[in-house]
């Protein structure tokens, strides 16, 4: 369901906005030099923060990736970002968009459930399962 090109465009979509809403957060929390710096900072943080980190093998992101990460670790970063996104409108002073947002987020995590479930069963290196890395006799 998550490669749905339908999902995967709703998901880009959630991305851009998150990432326009921590320079909207820094352009209204702040003044003086400050508003501009944030405005600008903000979401580049946040935009190189969701590029670097994935998990290897992740269909729905493609080519390798700079930072490889488990698939929990990825999950908290995506919340992280889409989430913080919305809680950046909150702070902004736009409370009704903040909550749009965040149920927009919750609301694609449940219909991509089995990129969730995915997520979740990725060691660090896109292994399926953790592995012992114990060798036998030692």
């Amino acid at each position: 369901m998550s490669l749905n090109p339908v999902m995967l465009a709703v998901r880009f979509l959630l991305e851009l906005v998150a990432v326009a809403s921590f320079g909207v957060f820094g352009w209204c929390a702040f003044e003086g030099l400050w508003k501009f710096l944030l405005a600008v900072a903000l979401p580049l943080v946040a935009a190189v923060v969701w590029a670097a980190f994935s998990v290897p093998g992740d269909p729905s992101r493609g080519g390798r990736p700079k930072v490889a990460v488990s698939g929990s670790t990825r999950l908290v970063i995506e919340f992280s970002v889409l989430g913080g996104g919305a809680l950046a409108l909150q702070s902004a002073g736009l409370p009704g968009w903040g909550l749009a947002l965040a149920v927009l987020v919750i609301v694609y995590h449940v219909l991509a459930y089995d990129r969730v479930v995915w997520l979740l069963n990725r060691a660090r290196g896109g292994n399926r399962t953790r592995t012992n890395d114990r060798r036998p006799g030692i």
